[in-house]
């Protein structure tokens, strides 16, 4: 948040990288909502559902009779974002001709529909996003280097769920409370076991995973509390949290008061959350008294 605030209200390109199921787009979203562009589109590209062949159309429009099919003309996504922002989901996925095209097209700040004559200009600010190490798609000639610096002028990482364990009950009872108002049921909370199973599944699919099966419990459970049963998650055994593995004595305390928060009080849980055994763990509750 503190990355966003930053390069908001700047026309700076920014690049995303995050797993799959992170939140990009929703970042995307933000950079654009923050910024003096928020009156504006807001226009996200599927870049993985691009062609070569259609991806000249798709960014830049044609003119009636560009080609076989074209009975009337387009306006393409340059057009659509006009004064706001483009935001390009995955592209890493455009293929190389298609970098190509963009490339020039960023560099020269104009574009020329498909068919036409003359050249537009645009006022659009790009935002793109990746879950691909695009300096190894470089060095494998599967990504434009100097597309790559027009677009990193700054760089935005959303870490994994499982890095951000503090997230994952907020973001819960955000998506219980959304699951009653979608499917009408009047589910309260979570059982001890089910926030047990939340806080240490290994969400591989992250927040897109958490929604998923958030919704699916409510609807089980209609009424009540979800419960471990409920959640459907397959048992997984999970290394030491990032965010709540104890490391030094200084950092014992906050870390051990976060544990305790997400497991709602249970120690037995949160000292799983800390990767600590019971006899450390006595210690240290022992301590924080």
């Amino acid at each position: 948040m503190k990355r966003i605030r930053l390069v908001s209200p700047t026309d700076m390109s920014v690049l995303i990288f995050g797993e799959n199921g992170t939140g990009k787009e929703h970042i995307a979203h933000l950079l654009h909502d923050k910024s003096k562009r928020a009156g504006k589109p807001f226009v996200a590209v599927d870049c993985g559902s691009l062609s070569k062949e259609l991806a000249p159309s798709a960014f830049f429009g044609h003119v009636r009779g560009a080609f076989t099919g074209a009975d009337s003309a387009k306006k393409g996504y340059f057009h659509e974002a006009e004064g706001g922002t483009l935001f390009l989901d995955e592209v890493g996925n455009l293929a190389v001709e298609t970098q190509q095209m963009l490339l020039r097209a960023i560099q020269e700040r104009r574009y020329r529909p498909v068919g036409d004559k003359t050249d537009r200009s645009f006022n659009v600010r790009i935002i793109a996003a990746t879950n691909e190490d695009l300096g190894k798609a470089v060095n494998e000639k599967r990504f434009r280097q100097d597309l790559l610096y027009r677009l990193h002028d700054f760089e935005i990482t959303v870490p994994p769920l499982r890095d951000c364990q503090e997230d994952i009950m907020p973001l819960a009872e955000f998506f219980r409370e959304a699951a009653n108002n979608e499917l009408e049921c009047c589910v309260a909370g979570f059982d001890g076991e089910a926030r047990k199973t939340l806080l240490t599944h290994a969400w591989q699919g992250n927040v897109r995973e958490l929604r998923q099966k958030i919704m699916c419990a409510v609807l089980h459970a209609q009424t009540g509390f979800v419960t471990k049963e409920h959640l459907e998650l397959a048992v997984t055994k999970q290394s030491s949290p990032v965010s709540f593995a104890l490391r030094s004595d200084a950092e014992d305390k906050e870390r051990v008061l976060r544990a305790l928060k997400q497991a709602n009080g249970n120690r037995k849980v949160a000292a799983e959350l800390l990767g600590i055994g019971r006899k450390r763990c006595t210690t240290n509750w022992k301590n924080m008294d």
